[in-house]
């Protein structure tokens, strides 16, 4: 189960330890997007501290229905207790956790601020 909390400006916030080439690690905050599709969103300040290894470009379309490219990723995360191989979307915004990520996992939200978030597998 993975465990996080809702801050005071309602987004549901889950930590997550990233790791990058040369086993470099970095514990983040990352918000749940259930409109994002992807695994996980990282800035570009943060894929180069990770040395991320780059994979490919691909188009994705915003919350605003522009359609943009995005710098891909190779990452591993701790998810759950294990290591987890993942893509990360580069992109000029908060650390977002996507609906990829989350699949096969329940999201239970407790909206209010310091409640409680768990991402239970199903």
């Amino acid at each position: 189960m993975i465990v996080g909390q809702v801050n005071s400006e309602r987004e549901a916030i889950v930590e997550l330890v990233v790791i990058g080439n040369n086993n470099l690690a970095k514990t983040i905050h990352a918000v749940i997007d259930t409109g994002c599709t992807g695994f996980l969103t990282l800035s570009p300040a943060l894929t180069l501290e990770l040395q991320l290894t780059w994979y490919m470009q691909q188009q994705g379309m915003l919350g605003d229905g522009s359609v943009r490219l995005f710098n891909v990723y190779e990452a591993s995360i701790i998810w759950d207790g294990q290591e987890r191989a993942i893509e990360v979307n580069e992109a000029d915004a908060d650390c977002l956790v996507g609906m990829g990520l989350m699949e096969g996992y329940g999201p239970v939200i407790r909206n209010v601020p310091g409640g409680v978030v768990t991402l239970s597998s199903l």
